[in-house]
């Protein structure tokens, strides 16, 4: 209980830091255009690239009781040092401080979370991931709330480049849970398989995530699930930009209706953690779970071409990434479970940040190619649909995948 409390208090503060300024990071991606914006993730691509071999390099040389308190205080003075340029910057130049801004924010969110996600796959059994990943999502989830409420009650009155104080403020806050839960795993409170490894060094070769992901079909199996997924959110979210950059044309409005989205996707994913994830993943097991987001995708985009208002579209985005946050993510994590320890931090970050990142770049030139030949929302739901019948069959193979190594370790 211990262990499953600071977790949550862990994801809460994480997931709260990222939702405050996430609504300035749309802000700033409109504000700069919204034709720029398939290059802004062409950028955030080259990253990615660049920020994992030291990741990868640290993880390599130092314990997760090391690494993971020194990633969160690197962004910490990062959000410190976006607060001073954004504040003292003459207005013509914070145009390009708001684009490093958006890609770095981008890096940031996966970083991190994926370094969330690494450790409890670490910390907890497979079996123990079913029972309680659910759960310790609802205390991210509940984060998100809080940093979605903070962000639309505070944008106007206090201007959104003050909201990165409290941000910062938080994922300190964050750190201290990292370290409490480290102490409880070394002392061996948490059941895992890996207790008391917190002091031991991951170590294996700098590229051995993305070797490994390349030569095991069960990891190829997640970077497929992976990219088929950020392809058709990618899409979702050029759309929503366009869409905003249509209805609003004040900044602080438009930072407060993002954070509007935002905290209506967190409030339904709260409600769904807290009464069905759990039953779910229990009722129908790893690999129908896998299938659910990509189902519920086919129909959307089948709605969406039928009926392409803004109504239908803010419903299938509110359920689409709610479904993810509350059922998907917690699932789909648990996929490392049963991997090597190594492949839980290496191979593990270098898909959900690089190969996301691939997948995002995909999504977003497709679409704008999409839009330059004349295609109406319509025409680009309907390119949306095999691909999420694909994605569709590879969460299946996948969660069967999981099953079987689970009965097997």
């Amino acid at each position: 209980m211990a262990a499953l409390g600071w977790s949550c208090l862990y994801f809460f503060c994480l997931l709260s830091s990222y939702y405050i300024i996430r609504p300035f990071r749309d802000e700033m991606a409109v504000a700069g255009g919204t034709r720029n914006i398939p290059w802004l993730f062409t950028a955030t691509m080259v990253a990615m690239f660049a920020a994992h071999p030291p990741f990868a390099a640290l993880v390599t040389r130092f314990s997760r009781r090391q690494f993971i308190p020194w990633a969160n205080r690197f962004f910490i003075a990062n959000l410190l040092l976006f607060f001073g340029l954004l504040h003292f910057l003459p207005e013509g130049q914070q145009v390009w401080a708001g684009r490093v801004f958006f890609v770095w924010t981008a890096v940031f969110n996966l970083f991190v979370v994926s370094n969330f996600w690494s450790f409890m796959t670490d910390v907890f059994t497979a079996e123990q991931g079913k029972r309680m990943f659910g759960f310790i999502g609802f205390g991210g989830t509940f984060g998100g709330i809080v940093g979605s409420l903070v962000t639309s009650v505070l944008a106007e009155p206090l201007r959104p480049v003050n909201l990165l104080i409290i941000s910062a403020l938080l994922l300190e806050l964050s750190t201290f849970a990292v370290r409490r839960l480290n102490g409880l795993s070394s002392r061996g409170e948490t059941g895992a398989r890996h207790s008391g490894s917190s002091e031991a060094v991951i170590g294996g070769t700098l590229w051995a995530g993305l070797v490994h992901a390349a030569r095991s079909p069960y990891l190829l199996g997640i970077c497929l699930y992976m990219m088929l997924f950020t392809i058709g959110s990618t899409t979702l979210y050029l759309q929503q930009a366009a869409i905003a950059d249509r209805e609003f044309s004040d900044s602080g409005t438009r930072t407060a209706f993002f954070a509007q989205v935002d905290l209506a996707v967190n409030v339904l994913t709260l409600l769904t953690q807290v009464f069905l994830t759990g039953r779910i993943v229990k009722a129908l097991g790893v690999a129908i779970t896998l299938t659910l987001l990509p189902a519920l995708s086919i129909i959307g985009f089948g709605s969406l071409a039928a009926m392409p208002t803004i109504t239908v579209f803010v419903i299938f985005q509110v359920l689409r990434r709610a479904g993810e946050f509350a059922v998907a993510r917690p699932t789909r994590e648990m996929l490392y479970t049963v991997v090597p320890r190594e492949d839980k931090y290496k191979a593990k970050h270098f898909i959900d940040t690089v190969v996301y990142r691939m997948g995002d770049q995909i999504g977003a030139w497709a679409t704008s190619a999409m839009q330059a030949f004349g295609f109406t929302t319509s025409a680009e739901a309907l390119v949306a649909i095999p691909l999420s019948a694909l994605w569709l069959l590879v969460g299946r193979w996948l969660g069967r995948q999981q099953e079987k190594k689970a009965a097997a370790a």
